[in-house]
């Protein structure tokens, strides 16, 4: 009988050498080819040269690049609009005297804002903000129920455990009664989203559409870009914003996490139009149905009168990025912009913490100039890798100044915020971390009012009586376990 071992030995040799080979061309890429960050494309080569084959394999399932060319179409007609209203921004803020005193002082950053995102800047709207997601979840059904002509709603992870079916239930109830129902969701956060209520939905009236679809929910060839949003806007009047997913989890049913802590916002006025055209954009390319958006530009339509505690004067950009553009990070120029301008104090909670070099000067610089830098983090990780790595990172910034808070050992913190100076506050999807900054697509409301700056300060404070403040000589003293952890981590996070 023929000796097959050589041929055995033949093969795995080739195969060998061609993930070396594809590897190699692949290094080239990242160097010649790919514009990434240097942070993010020498953690790749590491990975590639180091560990060949579960290196390619990595590489296939989260260093690939998508086609990002126009992904997010914009007929000529809507590009008129949106050009006008960005001059009338440019308008407003040439009288801005008008307005409150620190939307004055921080023209600089909605200019830059509406300049690099097309972020329209409007005045006349009112918030509510949610830092317990009971109050969310209420709102938001008692919302969807009286809605009229339309919904749109948009979740990273929407599961069909107890509040999902409540929200389902009434999805297809509106869907019944006429009114027009679009239900979008990310492929892989939403994996546990199961077929049977998919097609429940479908055949009764409500559109469905999936981001980035998987191939029977195991492959996804786009699995390191997700969408992040969560948006939900009702008639044109309503419109909901923030952290919250939709799962039993998030109402602290998970005995993993806890308590889950997070903040979310509901919106109304004039915002609602730049938060319903995000939706419309994303549904668009999802589900490739020619949606008019003209039907959604006129401001009439989203005017409404409110019943909450606030005034209706309060600025807000509604401000979204992603990797569909290479060349801007959009949200994390707000970001910057507003460490930059703080003059008292930045206050930032965020369930994952990964710097880039940018970011890290730049809060390092406001500690050096006296401003009281606060950061907020959760107690436990629900990503080992990505806690360990931001622990690291906030924890180099003890040395600066900053202060550092983990929050209740018994809870999760899952909110998305940063508030400065009495002044301005964006609450948001993105996250305080480079996967947010540049694979992620996200959305945040960055709002201009003392007001609602005051409250979202009042919120971070009331959340430090909950937490553990990790102190220079605290982090100094962690053990040998933890700062190997924290080494291998931030190796790791330009990819995590």
């Amino acid at each position: 009988m023929m000796d097959l071992s050589f041929f055995k030995g033949s093969g795995y040799e080739i195969c060998l050498t061609a993930v070396y080979l594809i590897n190699f061309l692949i290094v080239l890429n990242l160097i010649f080819r790919d514009k990434r960050n240097i942070e993010t494309t020498v953690a790749w080569i590491l990975i590639l040269s180091t560990i060949p084959p579960l290196g390619f394999v990595l590489y296939l399932s989260f260093g690939r690049g998508i086609s990002k060319d126009n992904m997010f179409k914009i007929k000529e007609a809507e590009d008129k609009i949106i050009k006008s209203s960005i001059l009338d921004t440019h308008v407003k803020l040439g009288h801005a005297n008008k307005f409150e005193p620190n939307i004055v002082e921080h023209r600089d950053m909605i200019y830059a804002l509406a300049n690099s995102n097309n972020a329209h800047f409007t005045d006349n709207n009112s918030v509510d903000i949610y830092s317990e997601c009971n109050g969310f979840f209420d709102s938001l059904l008692d919302e969807l129920r009286q809605a009229k002509k339309y919904i749109n709603i948009q979740f990273y992870i929407f599961k069909d455990d107890d509040i999902g079916n409540q929200i389902i239930d009434i999805l297809l109830a509106k869907a019944k009664e006429g009114v027009e129902v679009r239900l979008l969701y990310d492929a892989v956060g939403s994996r546990l989203f199961s077929d049977k209520s998919i097609i429940k939905l479908k055949k009764g009236g409500v559109n469905v559409g999936s981001f980035f679809p998987s191939f029977m929910k195991i492959v996804n060839f786009n699995l390191n870009y997700r969408n992040h949003r969560k948006i939900v806007v009702i008639d044109g009047k309503i419109g909901f914003v923030g952290g919250n997913n939709i799962g039993d989890e998030y109402l602290g049913k998970d005995s993993k996490f806890g308590n889950w802590r997070d903040t979310h916002l509901k919106l109304t006025g004039d915002c609602i139009r730049d938060l319903n055209i995000r939706f419309i954009l994303d549904w668009r390319y999802t589900t490739k149905e020619d949606l008019d958006l003209n039907k959604y530009f006129n401001y009439d339509c989203y005017k409404t009168t409110s019943t909450n505690s606030h005034s209706n004067n309060i600025g807000i950009q509604i401000v979204s990025s992603g990797p569909d553009i290479t060349e801007l990070d959009e949200i994390k120029y707000g970001y910057i912009k507003m460490i930059q301008n703080a003059k008292k104090y930045v206050y930032i909670q965020s369930p994952y913490f990964i710097l880039d070099k940018t970011l890290t000067d730049t809060i390092k610089i406001a500690c050096l100039s006296g401003v009281d830098v606060r950061i907020m983090i959760p107690s436990k990780p629900d990503h080992p890798f990505v806690y360990w790595a931001s622990y690291s990172y906030a924890g180099e910034l003890l040395k600066f100044g900053a202060k550092l808070y983990t929050y209740d050992e018994n809870s999760f913190l899952h909110a998305k915020t940063i508030v400065m100076d009495d002044a301005v506050c964006s609450i948001g999807t993105a996250n305080m971390d480079i996967r947010s900054f540049e694979l992620n697509f996200e959305v945040n409301a960055f709002i201009y009012s003392s007001e609602i700056s005051q409250k979202q300060k009042s919120i971070f404070e009331n959340d430090i009586l909950n937490s553990r403040q990790i102190t220079l000589d605290l982090y100094n003293s962690r053990s040998t376990s933890v700062k190997v952890k924290e080494s291998i981590s931030r190796l790791l996070s330009p990819v995590l």
